[in-house]
């Protein structure tokens, strides 16, 4: 029997005490009335809206979707049985904040409870209330508990009057900043700034210092605002490396409490979460349950119904602190219910009902830890941005599963379209297991698993949280990420697949990416390939330098008998016949024939010259990557390069140590002869590179490049002395075999033979190696002649692939010289069976074959003197500049512009200077005599003014005036090796600014950038964009594939994509075309911008040609730099701007002096000839 004791009208303590438990005795017995839910609304968005839907499915209960404008094409409206738009004209949080839209939904369509989901009105009292007052229940604490439980202020002082400890904080929220400072000047620093009506992250800000003061609590006041409506805030003292831990709870309406245990949360960015664990590792006993005991006593303080979380920073001293309760569904709930076998959203809307927690078998003895759980937010964030959330459309989704995963996802599916307006989670990865290793390793594999593609996501930062040695087997705090960078080194995400079908949608819409000379396409025979023995090929050449070195290799050269032959056809050959286009793709296929069947060739030429920059700028592919592969399919045969002096392999001047670094690379990556020749012969330039390839090991093959006629006496310039004086200089530099480089094809076979048995008379010791082209027709006749007169080697190239701009037939001079003192040893039908392989592969090259216009070799080269290689690409800049029908003409300029420039050696880069000032004579009309009088008006292309200001080194014979100087003025002039200024390259600095740009970077990638920045530069972008091209074949590569073909592309040994193309569709209004493929037995889609139809809708205006200021383009191409802008004043020869086409670089110079009035263009904008650049008055 209860007693009570009254004293002058109160009760005394302990009667009060008595009441107290009286009336938990009755809240504990009475029977509230059950009231089943039949239909409840969420008013949420994306995965916990879904995950609610499910619950309710489960249950039996009819469930409601509400949605913003934004939010059309989301899942969660999918999910529910009836989705109503809310919030119409409103921004897309505001939609969700729309209280009234919201209880309107729920009336006119009889809900009978709401669910608020976590963040938006989740912790607003006002909104339970709301609910409370229409008649709706709930499903959450009473709307007094939210009230008291979202203000962070009173449920600090509550969490204080239940003996929980707290951290020292203001009493309520801080009005203004002045209260900021005065805490701060009693608890001096770190503080923190807190929402003091929501959470998530979001209006929280540390601040270390005073400075830091005013700016943290503007951002945190207005974050507040914007995510929660109302932007109050309370300071805390901050707690330095805490960890963050968790309690859930879950009350009824009879007053029962318990805890499901706690989660560890510390691992976070931002304070906000991303790998949460239950239970807490590592964590003492008594700690757990001073924590579970808090919080109960916490939530029965408060009268606490339905499921809650109480929240605690645990310093490193094991001391606890309450910072807030929140008082509904956490994102992380997810692990708690894996570890308990408890369904926290079947709980909610039982208790809702009326239900109380041991109907529901929910009693605190009952509940037991089973396990680890680990939840990963995967989120649409960028990492390595600073965690910058990533928007667009994703193109793949394909997820990880398997025992112990569980996804719960919010619009995770190919073709959603995630946009900036809300939170960036995409889907909640959760594994559970024994302990937390296993689940760590269940994790691991299920994000593996992961393919989305189109945005980036966090996964790869994930996977380095799950590998971390202190979060497998010690504790973390919220310290982690930040004590821990390397979780930053991301392993990139290949994504290959899928940038391959971008690739190919691209050219499906906008034809090929590399530039077509002539309308041709590319054969639709593939080639095949002979038989291959299965067995290691014979040893080779290579085989004795590798064991003797180079001194040996040549003396070994040098005792051989019989003629032994360079193949060109790896390289110069179509460099020479098809623009150098041809790909690693068909190079791969032929070379283990090669290593088979033609071991006893002295070396293949294979690799640098022109093949460096093209394989990058128009073919897409790494020119190192080249060298590597080829070297591991032909191990026997030498391989051979060309190196341009101190131009190592581009067309201007580096430092030397530029020069000597590229030379150990290429020797480090299966380099093993360096034909090095400078284009005006210069011997400065050349000692450089032969003294940079003998440093790195290689054979140093030092070539003299050929002119004019010795055997004709009216040839003064370039004599037969010139030509063995040189090689005696070249010989006392140290050469290791001496080389004639006849480019143009000129040595005609009197002349082969003067030269040659000079120069061996001269030399008996060394190695004769005779380079040639066969455009006149005299190659085979020439070469022969050579051999006779004492020539080690000479260059061929297969049947198929020689004659005109190319090297003389392989075939025709192993017939001739077989059974002679020059039989070459290989076997005429492997050189049948090599040369159908490459008859065929040609053909997939036609848009890029000269016989497309030039149908025969031509003796003129003999006037012209023009190179091989030069001719064929002379004719295809001429096609792409429109001079296609003036070919004629341009080649009568180029022997005209060889005779302006002093009658100059001519290979590159000396040829293409004089290639580009025959292209601009001829397309402004002009002859010789016009050039040499104007020649301090005209606009020169750049590679001609920089030639006559020394950048190429000095000509024999002289610059010749008074042209140069008419031409430079007073630009300056170089005397001596142009390169032997230029300071050293810093490799380091270039490395780390090449990392900070891209993944993956290579010491070849640094190379690569040092030798041509912006084709490199251009390279990674288009390699970023569209993957590995080069697995593509080349039909493919060059014109995609047709509608309804099915074709098979190897990314690498076993893995094999399976593609069919499908479909092209329309153009939308954003100008892209979708096109639509089958990998692998999925649908797939790219949108692709039509940048045709784009172009079609871009008109420049022209200069016209009777207004002086105008000034317009002298030829079509790009704009690479603009050298004024509106309002300079110019003055008449001052430069303008840069343009390029086609590699040819043309300084445009004012016609006038004046003031630029208007500038139409603009860097990187493409232009046809005329095009107006700019007006000068």
């Amino acid at each position: 029997m209860l007693q009570l004791r009254f004293v002058k009208g109160g009760l005394t303590f302990l009667g009060v005490k008595r009441i107290s438990v009286l009336n938990a005795a009755f809240q504990s017995t009475q029977r509230v009335e059950y009231k089943p839910i039949k239909k409840v609304l969420v008013a949420n968005r994306g995965e916990i809206a879904t995950r609610v839907f499910r619950a309710c499915t489960e249950l039996g209960i009819r469930t409601v979707a509400v949605y913003s404008e934004q939010d059309t094409g989301q899942i969660h409206r999918q999910k529910a049985d009836e989705a109503y738009l809310i919030g119409k004209g409103l921004p897309p949080v505001q939609a969700y904040l729309n209280i009234p839209d919201i209880i309107k939904v729920a009336k006119e369509n009889e809900v009978d409870a709401v669910h608020p989901g976590y963040g938006f009105l989740s912790e607003r009292s006002d909104f339970a209330q709301a609910c409370t007052d229409a008649g709706v229940r709930f499903i959450g604490p009473s709307p007094e508990v939210v009230r008291k439980m979202g203000d962070k202020v009173e449920a600090r002082a509550i969490a204080i009057r239940a003996g929980v400890p707290v951290v020292p904080g203001t009493d309520s929220p801080i009005s203004c900043l002045t209260e900021a400072k005065e805490f701060s000047n009693i608890y001096g620093f770190p503080i923190i700034f807190k929402a003091a009506y929501g959470g998530g992250g979001r209006g929280m800000r540390v601040v270390r210092s005073y400075e830091e003061l005013e700016e943290n609590y503007t951002r945190a006041y207005s974050e507040a605002l914007s995510a929660f409506g109302n932007g109050a805030l309370f300071v805390e003292k901050f707690i330095e490396k805490p960890r963050h831990i968790e309690v859930q709870i879950l009350g009824d309406k009879y007053g029962n409490v318990v805890h499901l245990y706690e989660r560890d949360c510390s691992i976070q960015r931002r304070h906000q979460k991303v790998v949460e664990i239950a239970p807490a590792a590592q964590l003492d006993p008594q700690l757990r349950d001073r924590l579970t005991h808090d919080s109960v006593k916490l939530a029965k303080q408060v009268g606490y119904e339905n499921a809650g979380t109480v929240e605690f920073l645990v310093d490193k001293h094991g001391k606890h602190y309450f910072i807030e309760v929140n008082s509904r569904l956490q994102v992380e709930h997810t692990v708690t219910e894996e570890i308990t076998d408890v369904d926290l959203v079947h709980a909610q809307i039982h208790v809702a009902e009326g239900k109380s927690l041991p109907d529901l078998g929910l009693k605190q003895e009952n509940i037991r830890i089973n396990g680890c759980a680990i939840q990963c937010r995967v989120t649409t964030e960028d990492p390595s941005r600073g965690f910058q959330p990533d928007t667009g459309r994703i193109e793949v989704f394909r997820s990880g599963e398997g025992m112990g995963i569980r996804l719960d996802s919010a619009s995770a599916f190919q073709g959603a379209v995630i946009s900036p307006h809300y939170d960036s989670l995409l889907v909640k990865v959760i594994a559970h297991a024994k302990d937390q290793q296993v689940a760590a390793t269940k994790m691991s594999r299920a994000l593996a698993e992961f393919r989305i593609r189109g945005v980036k996501t966090n996964i790869p930062f994930l996977q380095n949280v799950l590998n971390n040695n202190q979060f497998l087997h010690g504790t973390v705090d919220t310290q982690f990420i930040d004590e821990n960078p390397d979780l930053f080194n991301l392993r990139p995400v290949q994504n290959r697949a899928q940038k391959l079908l971008h690739y190919l949608g691209h050219v499906m819409v906008n034809g090929p990416t590399t530039p077509i000379p002539v309308k041709a396409k590319p054969s639709s025979v593939d080639p095949v390939v002979p038989p291959i023995p299965m067995n290691d090929p014979p040893p080779g050449f290579r085989d004795i330098l590798l064991r003797e070195g180079p001194e040996g290799f040549a003396q070994a050269i040098r005792r051989h008998k019989g003629l032994l032959l360079m193949d060109t056809t790896f390289r110069d050959a179509h460099q020479s016949l098809l623009a150098t286009r041809v790909r690693t793709h068909d190079l791969k296929k032929i070379a283990p024939f090669v290593s088979h069947n033609f071991n006893n060739l002295f070396s293949l030429e294979n690799w640098g010259g022109a093949t460096f920059d093209v394989a990058m700028r128009f073919l897409y592919e790494c020119p190192w990557r080249r060298l590597q592969e080829l070297r591991e399919l032909i191990p026997n045969i030498p391989f051979q390069m060309l190196l341009r002096g101190a131009n190592a392999v581009g067309y201007t001047n580096y430092p030397d140590n530029a020069v000597f670094k590229f030379c150990e690379v290429a020797k480090e990556n299966g380099m093993d002869i360096f034909r090095v020749f400078d284009s005006l012969n210069y011997l400065p330039n050349m000692i450089l590179g032969m003294e940079a390839a003998g440093r790195a090991g290689g054979v140093v093959e030092a070539a003299i490049s050929y002119t004019g006629d010795v055997a004709d006496p009216t040839r003064t310039k370039y004599t037969l002395d010139y030509y063995v004086n040189l090689a005696e200089e070249l010989v006392k530099a140290g050469t290791h075999i001496l080389c004639i480089k006849d480019m143009a094809g000129l040595l005609k076979p009197k002349a082969s033979d003067m030269l040659i048995r000079s120069l061996r008379d001269k030399f008996p010791n060394v190695p004769i190696h005779v380079h040639t082209h066969d455009t006149a027709g005299a190659g085979v006749a020439s070469m022969l002649a050579c051999a006779h007169a004492g020539a080690d080697i000479v260059d061929v190239a297969v049947d198929s692939m020689s004659g005109m701009t190319s090297q003389p037939s392989m075939g025709a001079l192993v017939a001739c010289a077989k059974g002679t003192d020059q039989d070459t040893g290989i076997q005429l039908e492997k050189v049948f069976d090599y040369s159908e392989y490459w008859e065929v592969a040609r053909g997939l090259y036609s848009a890029f074959d000269c016989t497309a216009t030039m149908k025969s070799g031509n003796a003129d080269v003999y006037e012209n003197e023009i190179p091989g290689g030069q001719y064929t690409n002379l004719h295809f800049q001429a096609h792409s500049m429109g001079l296609g029908n003036k070919f004629k003409e341009v080649k009568k300029a180029y022997a005209e512009a060889n005779k302006i420039l002093g009658d100059v050696i001519k290979v590159t880069p000396s040829s293409k200077i004089v290639g580009d000032l025959a292209q601009f004579m001829v397309h402004n009309d002009l002859n010789r005599e016009a050039v040499e009088t104007m020649a301090d008006e005209l606009s020169f292309p750049l590679s001609v003014v920089e030639y006559l200001q020394g950048y190429v080194g000095i000509p024999y014979g002289g610059f010749p005036e008074p042209f140069r100087s008419k031409v430079l003025k007073d630009l300056p002039r170089i005397e001596g090796r142009p390169g032997a200024t230029l300071p050293p390259m810093d490799f380091s600095i270039l490395e780390t600014k090449l990392k900070s740009k891209y993944d993956d970077i290579t010491p070849e990638d640094i190379m690569s950038a040092a030798m041509y920045p912006k084709v490199f530069e251009e390279y990674k972008d288009f390699s970023t964009q569209f993957g590995p091209v080069e697995c593509l074949n080349t039909r493919l590569f060059l014109e995609g594939p047709k509608i309804a073909e099915e074709f098979e592309v190897e990314l690498e040994r076993g893995k094999t994509l399976h593609i069919k193309a499908l479909a092209l569709g329309d153009l939308n209004k954003a100008g892209q075309r979708e096109v639509f493929f089958e990998l692998n037995g999925q649908l797939r889609s790219v949108l692709v911008k039509d940048t045709q139809a784009m172009k079609e809708m871009h008109f420049h205006p022209k200069a016209l040609k009777d207004v002086k200021g105008q000034i317009g383009a002298p030829m079509p191409g790009k704009v690479i730099d603009m050298k004024v802008k509106e309002g300079d004043k110019v003055e008449k020869g001052q430069p303008l701007c840069v343009l390029s086409a086609m590699k040819m670089e043309t300084l445009v110079n004012s016609p006038v002096s004046g003031t630029v009035k208007k500038v139409y263009v603009k860097p990187d904008m493409h232009l046809e000839g005329e095009d107006l650049l700019l007006e000068i008055e």
